[in-house]
């Protein structure tokens, strides 16, 4: 079958893309898993933090403001920042570049009350960080681009794509699909999908960050705890459903894979996490990890590739998919429409893959 979009991955990315093209023309997604959002998008820590990284992701997550709250899936959370004695010199950075607040001691404990007021000699918070309700923001794009015609298909991993004819083709288990132009989002494989098409790679690395829930603890109830994060983004906690998720937020740089946790890398942020709190972590109730994929830049990638207009990047998200996918699914429709982006133009230049031709 033809159609004018051919979308390459179902995660946030994906989906949102979907549901902003389908506006545009005929869209079909093409899935590799089983059920949508199985792979980063399925185990994010789904923060909205406007002020977190570089300038283009951070204007991207500000412009995705008013459609997260018009969807309704902020809810309030907030951020704490915590560092020893040793570690003044990174919470000034992370205060500066997140736009946190310093407060008492005293009033960080108030705040979480199992904070070690031995180790704990500074703490910041802000409000603004929000919870993001994730299967929520990605049912109402995937319904929107449903509602519109679109075609999601699951299990379906390409394996070959061509350009012949002026279309793309691309193969899967599930049939053969043609599309005037290929929209890549597909995350960590990215770099394999424009190697199959015949584009030159853009040098994306797929980076694993592990998780851990563990009980509440010391019978505390974490529910309105806000996130607490380590100086240097050196470990996070965060509640969820009533326990408490912990991670070692490490980089590490890996391949194209379906991901899980490295004990040893799970222990040492587990440890750095209890070296600040009077409750040590006992037994693990799960763990996980995910791949946070980064172009060489840190920024996304959004845009038509400069050899060839017909294939268009949508990858790159790293951590900040959810918090950045309305705006980039705009920029991405609006791009392809033709339509002047609503993000300034500098900024459009900044996430464009012409940057690394």
């Amino acid at each position: 079958m033809t159609t004018d979009f051919l979308i390459i991955g179902g995660g946030i990315a994906g989906v949102s893309a979907a549901a902003r093209l389908s506006h545009l023309g005929k869209v079909v997604l093409l899935e590799a898993e089983d059920h949508l959002a199985y792979h980063t998008s399925g185990r994010s820590a789904a923060l909205y933090e406007p002020n977190y990284g570089l300038a283009p992701v951070v204007a991207l997550a500000r412009a995705s403001g008013a459609h997260l709250r018009h969807t309704g899936v902020l809810s309030p959370r907030g951020m704490l920042l915590v560092a020893s004695q040793e570690e003044r010199a990174p919470f000034e950075a992370d205060c500066e570049a997140l736009g946190l607040e310093e407060i008492a001691v005293e009033a960080a404990r108030d705040i979480v009350p199992i904070l070690d007021p031995a180790r704990l000699d500074r703490a910041a918070y802000g409000a603004h960080a929000e919870d993001i309700d994730t299967d929520l923001l990605i049912q109402t794009f995937a319904r929107e681009a449903r509602a519109n015609r679109a075609e999601i298909i699951t299990g379906a991993r390409v394996t070959t794509i061509a350009r012949t004819g002026g279309l793309w083709r691309a193969d899967t288990r599930k049939g053969t699909y043609e599309g005037q132009l290929v929209v890549n989002a597909s995350g960590a494989w990215a770099d394999e999908v424009a190697g199959m098409a015949g584009i030159r790679p853009i040098g994306f690395t797929p980076l694993r960050r592990s998780m851990a829930r563990i009980p509440a603890p010391g019978g505390h109830d974490p529910a309105r705890w806000p996130l607490i994060f380590g100086a240097g983004e050196s470990w996070y906690a965060k509640p969820d459903a009533g326990a408490l998720i912990v991670s070692p937020a490490e980089e590490d740089p890996t391949h194209p894979h379906d991901a899980w946790a490295e004990d040893m890398v799970l222990a040492e942020g587990i440890a750095r996490y209890e070296a600040m709190v009077t409750e040590p972590v006992t037994r693990l109730i799960a763990s996980w990890a995910g791949l946070r994929t980064f172009a060489p830049d840190r920024v996304l990638v959004i845009g038509p590739d400069p050899s060839e207009p017909s294939y268009f990047w949508l990858a790159g998200q790293g951590g900040y998919g959810f918090q950045t996918a309305p705006a980039a699914s705009q920029l991405a429709a609006d791009l392809i429409a033709g339509r002047a982006p609503e993000i300034d133009r500098a900024m459009v230049e900044a996430l464009s893959p012409n940057r690394f031709s």
